[in-house]
């Protein structure tokens, strides 16, 4: 995938109801607004996936509305978002859901506040805090390192995939991203999933004893040995998917920020470093 520039839409889409607007294929870019003015709500007892304790009745309400539409939710956390009268929730795997106080309307979507310097996407910004909090989890002895030449001036963590052609891309010019102060810390993403061709061969790399060259060796499409051991390529690929990555190379910059897709060393080094 090669890097590109996205712009934002700015037509709204009308309100639409639906029984799970999760999963639902409506654009992603744009705010789409549920009314829920019809529901049956059923008062049986449900299984859920976070904490009750505390819940206010507004929290209670958000909840059982969720539950009993949504099939398969997750729900992490119900928090009083920063307008008033609105609240977030946050779930597994999917995007945040901005829910009204009478539980009545549900907002799926980012919360953009209004700064000096522009809009500022609030939800990005807590994806982006949770990334770097996954991400200090994670033991560097799990990762495959090529680490900057000289003096370290910055660190991108790259989903990568050996059978990728835009990994294979940038993977070619690391010496010249090390010859820039640049550390690559990729991590597995096999795109086609854990049972299929692919998973085999990052399974191989990462149990390698000398990783960093079988997996040159494998990226540039060359034979490599089986092999096989306790590994993080599954861990990695799950963690992938949580973070939202759907394509390879997928790049983690040190602020949580993630921009999909190959770019040009050159670009990337201006990018990263500036003026340094």
């Amino acid at each position: 995938m090669a890097w590109q520039v996205e712009k934002i839409s700015q037509t709204g889409a009308r309100p639409v109801i639906m029984k799970n607007f999760l999963y639902s294929k409506a654009p992603a870019i744009g705010a789409l607004f549920v009314f829920l003015s019809s529901l049956s709500i059923g008062l049986q007892a449900q299984t859920v996936q976070s904490s009750m304790v505390d819940d206010t009745p507004e929290v209670a309400a958000i909840r059982e509305v969720l539950v009993n539409t949504q099939n398969g939710i997750v729900i992490q956390s119900v928090v009083p978002s920063p307008v008033e009268g609105l609240y977030e929730v946050r779930i597994q795997n999917g995007p945040a859901i901005y829910a009204s106080a009478d539980a009545q309307f549900f907002i799926p979507g980012d919360l953009y506040q209004a700064t000096q310097n522009g809009l500022v996407n609030l939800g990005e910004s807590r994806r982006n805090e949770m990334r770097l909090e996954r991400l200090a989890a994670i033991d560097e002895a799990d990762m495959i390192i090529f680490p900057a030449e000289g003096e370290e001036k910055a660190v991108l963590t790259v989903f990568t995939d050996v059978d990728c052609q835009y990994c294979r891309q940038l993977h070619s010019e690391m010496p010249e991203i090390n010859e820039y102060g640049i550390t690559i810390r990729y991590l597995a993403f096999p795109r086609s999933g854990l049972d299929q061709v692919t998973y085999p061969k990052m399974v191989s790399t990462w149990c390698a004893e000398q990783r960093n060259v079988i997996f040159t060796t494998a990226i540039r499409g060359a034979q490599i040995a089986p092999n096989d051991c306790d590994n993080p390529v599954a861990e990695q690929y799950q963690m992938g998917r949580e973070f939202g990555v759907t394509g390879t190379p997928t790049l983690v910059f040190e602020d949580g920020s993630m921009v999909p897709g190959y770019i040009p060393v050159d670009d990337l080094a201006a990018f990263l470093l500036g003026d340094q």
